[in-house]
């Protein structure tokens, strides 16, 4: 994702993650932005095949049927760095490293009240006190944005965190995580009630359009 060699070219945009979370009826944003673009990305596109059908009620007729989105993958290496700014002296890279980056990045793939509803809930577990519950916890939904032409709802479907540098106090101040993702198209969401819903539907519907464009 990098634009090096492309004339008038002051720089590229950061590739993050949004994380829509619901708040009282409304939807907050916790963007969690990468520190630096992956150099590659693989997009992977598994066409609907119709030998998935049931057999039994499989039509000779309609070979070329397609009724659901094809599952649609990306995968990719973030790299993450607190070199600099430990440097620099920041305050909170002396402190804790990059480790704030992952907790915010761990959040994508765990129920979730928001930041500040989770921390309330962590601090209650602590001391014994007790806690709301929900019947069923769910993840927020997120979106992957990679720049105008790809903003769609995903989930991290696998997420591994290889630690390679530490500070005195065993934080990490270098990390690569690979991560994958699967996107979810608007047909998912028919169930869910929440205010990110229309969010992503609309995100899904702008970068198929771009597509569609493009393609042109």
């Amino acid at each position: 994702m990098s634009v090096q060699g492309f004339p008038g070219s002051s720089g590229a945009m950061r590739g993050a993650f949004v994380q829509l979370i619901p708040l009282f009826g409304i939807v907050t944003p916790s963007i969690v932005a990468f520190q630096y673009n992956p150099e590659t990305i693989t997009h992977t596109i598994a066409p609907y095949s119709n030998g998935d059908a049931d057999q039994n009620t499989r039509t000779a007729s309609a070979p070329m049927v397609q009724p659901f989105a094809p599952d649609e993958m990306f995968s990719f290496a973030l790299e993450l760095d607190a070199t600099d700014k430990l440097e620099d002296a920041n305050p909170l890279a002396v402190a804790a490293g990059i480790a704030p980056r992952l907790a915010s990045l761990r959040k994508l793939i765990e129920a979730s009240k928001g930041a500040v509803g989770d921390l309330i809930a962590s601090a209650q577990a602590l001391v014994g006190a007790p806690t709301a519950t929900t019947a069923r916890p769910e993840v927020p939904i997120t979106l992957l944005v990679l720049g105008p032409g790809t903003i769609l709802p995903v989930r991290i479907t696998s997420y591994s965190v290889e630690m390679t540098e530490f500070s005195p106090l065993l934080y990490p101040v270098m990390a690569k995580i690979t991560v994958e993702v699967k996107v979810i198209p608007p047909e998912q969401f028919r169930c869910k009630t929440t205010p990110g819903k229309d969010i992503a539907i609309a995100a899904w519907n702008l970068t198929a359009l771009q597509n569609d464009a493009l393609a042109l």
